[in-house]
């Protein structure tokens, strides 16, 4: 894990407080947003923040990320120039900047470049969706050499020997999946619907600390899933809030506005 994760994590810790997670789609819904973006959001008090890595086939994307990712695309938003965008965030920021993006662009590029870039730019994690812990031991392995946090994914489906067994691949946080489908934003979280329960049985079976994601668009979601987690991410409600910008001031101005809302009022650090 990166320095920069364990104090951030350290500090949550001894502040009491849980981690609010951006995630953005970089160069999106326009060119040249990505660095404004990013330090706006840590303006706003986002205590990580989560980019994606736009690709042509996203398997876990719902409607939402899928359309601003084509978007992203059409503006470039290449893996390099995604680093660049870090790299200048990283010129005075100190927030934890973790990546979520697909294999095959990973291995296009070369487990051992990517991650020697990724920290390189200042990137401090990456999650990689369709990479199962059995098959991740090259980048396991390069991360664990760098300093880069590999964080995996589990769902309502994992078992807990299944929990146990991902934990234990791991010294850095889970990412739970709270729904077993795509990421969106949802009216209601299932909280009722088994979703308390599959927290509560990761809270039993991992050391490590793991946050929420999938689904999460307003405070009372956030509160309600720090309740039992150590973060709350909130992706797919984030970029709607952006769609109908037009610049990248206006882009950041309406990010800043509907993240600043998702602090549950009585967590308010600002």
């Amino acid at each position: 894990m990166s320095e920069r994760l364990k104090k951030r994590w350290q500090m949550l810790a001894d502040d009491g407080r849980k981690a609010l997670i951006p995630y953005i789609t970089p160069e999106y819904p326009v060119r040249d947003v990505t660095v404004p973006l990013l330090r706006g959001l840590d303006d706003a008090g986002a205590d990580l923040i989560e980019v994606g890595l736009p690709y042509s086939d996203p398997l876990a994307d719902g409607p939402t990320i899928q359309l601003s990712s084509d978007v992203a695309l059409k503006n470039g938003a290449t893996l390099s120039r995604i680093l660049e965008a870090v790299r200048a965030f990283r010129t005075d920021r100190e927030t934890p900047v973790v990546l979520m993006g697909y294999v095959n662009p990973i291995l296009r590029m070369g487990v051992d470049v990517f991650v020697r870039q990724a920290v390189s730019a200042g990137v401090d994690g990456v999650i990689v969706p369709d990479l199962p812990p059995e098959e991740a031991a090259d980048l396991l392995e390069s991360a664990r050499r760098h300093q880069l946090a590999v964080v995996f994914l589990v769902a309502p489906t994992t078992t807990d020997e299944r929990l146990r067994h991902v934990d234990a691949m791991t010294r850095d946080f889970l990412y739970c999946v709270s729904v077993t489908g795509v990421t969106g934003a949802r009216s209601t979280l299932g909280l009722q619907d088994g979703l308390e329960a599959f927290l509560q049985r990761v809270r039993a079976n991992v050391r490590n600390r793991f946050v929420v994601g999938f689904g999460i668009s307003t405070a009372d979601q956030v509160a309600a899933v720090w309740k039992h987690a150590d973060g709350a991410v909130v992706g797919s409600a984030l970029i709607r809030s952006m769609a109908s910008a037009t610049g990248p001031q206006e882009a950041v101005a309406n990010a800043v506005a509907f993240f600043r809302g998702l602090r549950p009022r009585e967590a308010s650090h600002e």
